[in-house]
């Protein structure tokens, strides 16, 4: 194992505590075979210490924070992450679908509200299998998928709902091929460290130590999803001891820590490599394709996630916004702060970088385009760079 692997398995264990299952499968060193183009020098490992909350840790909730923090609190609410998952019973999708439908081969499905329940429904025409729906993960903007308990133990659909065809199409990352029978027509049985995985990442205090409990779980990612348990902080700021935060603020950890951070949940380059995700099916995970990119530099905050994407806000989506990000690096000779610059200017224009030089693509039956976060020069007929 050379030490860009090593410096990556450090990285990944120290990003998220929650995610041990990951070593499970780093001991294999084929599985490394494939090196990222720009190896970074080894790093000192740090730990984030709300990743694997103490048994102590008093959660306090995003009203807590707001008298605090204002301005963040009253946006961060309506970003995609703080929609990240709801109680089914919540689920505008299901209220204003009340009836959906899908058929796979000999199994059809169903998603059928009753009152306030959703039902999720199975069958092969012999035999059908109904569990009432528990929580619905994604906003809805590409699309919703559904988790639901059989005997004890938490299911993810098989089936999703796409915002793009107002239906119920297979689950991304679900097997294509026929289910060999119906209880695996269900969808993925998720054991517990997945469970504690999926709930992590999308909730907020869904893990305390290493238990896993929805009863005082906070729906969405919010505040202490990724600041950690705010009881101690608020403590430390009411009696004015400024000194000792014990909080946790990622925007400013070093950019390549900062990428593997957001990455615990979206992927960093040594779990994609791990999962051995190849083709496009690997576009879904943004840490991972931007470490692939030939400029990435993790000592520059100017490529990083908190360069173009605020968590407390909404997706800014003004083409104009994105081309400012890239000109912070390439800047047109001739400007006064060109002589700055490390890299090129584009030859071929300062506007709209991010349709040339960051495509988008469309995973198979994912009815939504992806945007490659592998930032590169796109030459026409060109396959897709894993």
């Amino acid at each position: 194992m050379n030490e860009s692997t090593k410096r990556r398995l450090l990285q990944v264990l120290r990003s998220d505590a929650r995610r041990a299952w990951v070593v499970l499968g780093l001991l294999a060193p084929a599985l490394f075979a494939g090196q990222r183009t720009k190896p970074r020098p080894p790093t000192t490992p740090k730990t984030y210490s709300m990743e694997k909350a103490p048994t102590d840790a008093q959660v306090v909730g995003a009203t807590v924070c707001a008298p605090c923090h204002a301005a963040e609190a009253s946006t961060q609410k309506t970003t995609p992450m703080a929609l990240a998952a709801e109680p089914a019973a919540e689920s505008n999708i299901l209220r204003e679908h009340p009836r959906l439908s899908f058929r796979l081969g000999l199994y059809s499905y169903q998603i059928v509200r009753a009152g306030e329940q959703s039902i999720y429904s199975v069958t092969d025409g012999k035999e059908t299998i109904s569990e009432p729906i528990e929580w619905a993960f994604g906003r809805g903007e590409a699309g919703q998928t559904y988790l639901f308990r059989r005997e004890g133990a938490y299911y993810q659909s098989r089936v999703s709902f796409y915002n793009a065809t107002q239906q119920l199409d297979l689950t991304v990352g679900a097997a294509v091929t026929l289910p060999n029978s119906l209880e695996e027509a269900l969808g993925d049985h998720l054991g517990q460290a997945e469970t504690r995985l999926c709930f992590s990442c999308h909730n907020t205090a869904a893990v305390t130590g290493e238990q896993f409990d929805t009863r005082r779980m906070i729906p969405g990612v919010t505040c202490e999803a990724c600041h950690g348990p705010g009881g101690r902080h608020v403590t430390a700021m009411k009696a004015g001891r400024l000194e000792t935060a014990y909080i946790l603020n990622p925007g400013k950890e070093a950019p390549e820590d900062l990428v593997d951070f957001c990455g615990s949940c979206h992927r960093t380059w040594l779990m994609v490599q791990t999962m051995q995700v190849r083709g496009v099916n690997n576009v879904r995970f943004q840490p991972y394709r931007l470490e692939n990119s030939q400029c990435w530099d993790g000592a520059d905050g100017r490529i990083s996630c908190l360069a173009c994407h605020n968590p407390h806000r909404p997706r800014v989506r003004a083409v104009a916004f994105y081309d400012s990000k890239c000109l912070s690096c390439h800047r047109q000779r001739g400007t006064p702060a060109a002589q700055k610059s490390d890299a090129p200017a584009c030859p071929v224009s300062t506007t709209d970088c991010v349709s040339c030089h960051m495509p988008k693509y469309e995973l198979h039956g994912g009815h939504f385009k992806f945007t490659d976060h592998q930032i590169r020069v796109v030459r026409a007929g060109e396959p897709y760079p894993d």
